[in-house]
This record gives structure tokens, C-alpha cells and sequence, in this order.
């Protein structure tokens, strides 16, 4: 099994915020799994980065607290989403805060 690097990526939308991960292989390919469940491959890693920023995301390892607290969030309030497998994590690339920072 080849190793990879991952990244996570979000955007927000007024109190809500949508995650993407991005999975960097070995060969130098990369794939983005996105908040609607699909796995998108790219032939490199800074294809896969230009399409993340086309659609508006930011990477969450480039976020500083100012940052966030522009996008209506603290960082304490979040963090990137995990589950055992892609199935049980599509349902938690979405999600909803109660009020802004």
C-alpha cells in the first residue's frame, strides 16, 4: 500500500462550513474527497490545490485564528472531521455552527 499525505480544506458559507480532504499520493497524484461523498482524482497535487481555490477553500493548515474569526468561526469551535471510513465521514464534511464567534 502506497503512503499519502492529507489535507484538509473548508469553506464557509455564512454558519456553515464545508470540508474537503485532499489526499496527496506517493506517485504525486492526488484526490479530493468532497462534502457530497465523491472522490475526485487529479493528475497532480497543485491541480488538485487550484481546484480547492476555484471553489473557494482554504487550506485549514493555512488558517490563524484572525482568519477564521473573518469567516464567522473560532478555531477553538472547530476542526476537521474524522470517521473510520468515507462512508461515515460524508456525513460529517458539512457542518452548521449555532451562532458566530
Amino acid at each position: 500500500m502506497s503512503e499519502s499525505r492529507i489535507e484538509w480544506w473548508l469553506a464557509s458559507l455564512g454558519l456553515t462550513i464545508v470540508w474537503a480532504r485532499l489526499r496527496v499520493r506517493e506517485a504525486g497524484t492526488a484526490e479530493v474527497f468532497d462534502s457530497d461523498g465523491n472522490t475526485l482524482a487529479y493528475d497532480s497535487e497543485d491541480s488538485a490545490r487550484a481546484a480547492l481555490m476555484d471553489a473557494e477553500f482554504v487550506s485549514w493548515d493555512g488558517l490563524d485564528e484572525e482568519d477564521a474569526l473573518e469567516r464567522g468561526f473560532s478555531l477553538s469551535q472547530v476542526a476537521p472531521p474524522d470517521a473510520d471510513d468515507d462512508a461515515s465521514l460524508r456525513d460529517r464534511m458539512v457542518l452548521t455552527l449555532g451562532a458566530r464567534a
